[in-house]
């Protein structure tokens, strides 16, 4: 019976699936701390707190956040540009759980380090 339901099971459809496909990446989680920690930040203010992000890298992920309603992005209308990023309800609505998966990395991570290897 279990088996059956592995088998016809659909993660894709889940909503697991869609809360890790708006987190995926290596710096979408650290971009998302940044604006909880900062509020309103501008794009070369995150280059800098992120220090190892290609400008390409994080011009594409603050498209996706965008896109995803997890964040905003405001535009000021001057020159030279001007764009803030903060978080959006939805984003801010998110931060409880990634804090919950930061504590438990604090937590289990010691341990893992102490494991022996091969």
């Amino acid at each position: 019976m279990f088996k059956d339901y592995i088998e016809n099971a659909n993660f894709e459809d889940t909503g697991f699936s869609y809360t890790l496909s708006l987190i995926s990446g290596k710096y979408k989680m650290i971009i998302l701390y940044c604006l909880m920690e900062f509020e309103v930040v501008r794009y070369n203010e995150l280059k800098r707190y992120i220090r190892s992000i290609s400008h390409k890298t994080l011009s594409n992920s603050l498209k996706e956040l965008e896109r995803d309603q997890l964040i905003i992005r405001k535009e000021y209308p001057q020159i030279p540009p001007k764009v803030e990023y903060s978080l959006s309800e939805k984003g801010r609505s998110l931060m409880a759980i990634l804090d919950q998966l930061c504590i438990w990395g604090e937590t289990h991570r010691d341990s893992a380090e102490q494991q022996p290897t091969g």
